[in-house]
């Protein structure tokens, strides 16, 4: 059985997982994953749909008990109260009020993390909305909107930023500019966990961490799972993995 796997045993890890389980209603979602992701960059979380990868991300935001096994985020349990200002999460689908304008759920956000006012304008800076502050939500574009949901993920300057399918439904015009925004965002030394679905989006990703069946198939930088498993793209990486996984 072809089975790779890069640990990266760092105290200083952004997130750390030792034997995490989770099991809703009598289904394995996680299975005893582990793992440590390494802080300041992008680690891509892939895996195709019901691979665990929204259970894995709830998990490390603190949004999902976990049934057995121990969790560490930026040094702290996973839900510590400690981490609130100190992770930003974007789920796949917008967490915003489509009948406030983009600068409204912004304040809005803010007052609940109690972060500063100008603290709206700069996250609307950096996901360059400025122009569209005064536009109702549910008046923008799909692209538009996953900018705003970002925006709230950026209140506070978060230290790790846990993006769930970030680009699904975007044109390839507007899936490049997000993930140009993702890459300055970790050359500011932020980590962001992203995960998808899609393998093209995998290859922008310095760290992969590949999920099937719950499972950790691969965790390591790409040019390694390449080189490990002598092939030429993630996608075939993947199938050589699982097709093994599963032999």
């Amino acid at each position: 059985m072809l089975y790779y796997n890069h640990m990266h045993e760092d105290s200083a890890a952004a997130v750390t997982a030792t034997k995490v389980r989770v099991v809703r209603e009598g289904v394995h979602a996680l299975s005893g994953v582990s793992f440590a992701l390494s802080p300041g960059k992008i680690t891509g979380l892939i895996g195709p749909s019901g691979s665990g990868k929204t259970t894995l991300m709830r998990c490390i935001v603190g949004a999902q008990q976990l049934t057995s096994g121990s969790l560490e985020v930026l040094g702290l349990p996973a839900g510590a109260k400690q981490l609130r200002t100190r992770i930003g999460y974007v789920t796949q689908s917008p967490a915003v009020y489509d009948d406030l304008t983009a600068a409204q759920n912004l304040h809005y956000f803010a007052r609940i993390l109690g972060t500063p006012k100008d603290d709206v304008s700069r996250v609307l800076k950096e996901v360059d909305m400025m122009r569209q502050a005064g536009q109702v939500v549910g008046a923008m574009s799909g692209g538009q909107r996953a900018r705003v949901s970002l925006a709230v993920a950026l209140l506070g300057n978060p230290e790790l930023l846990v993006l769930d399918e970030p680009t699904v439904g975007l044109d390839p015009v507007l899936r490049e500019k997000l993930w140009q925004l993702f890459a300055d965002i970790a050359a500011e030394g932020r980590t962001l966990i992203i995960s998808s679905h899609v393998m093209d989006e995998a290859e922008r990703c310095p760290e992969l961490l590949l999920l099937r069946d719950g499972k950790v198939l691969s965790h390591g930088a790409k040019q390694e799972l390449l080189h490990a498993t002598n092939t030429k793209d993630v996608q075939a990486a993947f199938l050589k993995l699982a097709g093994g996984a599963t032999a």
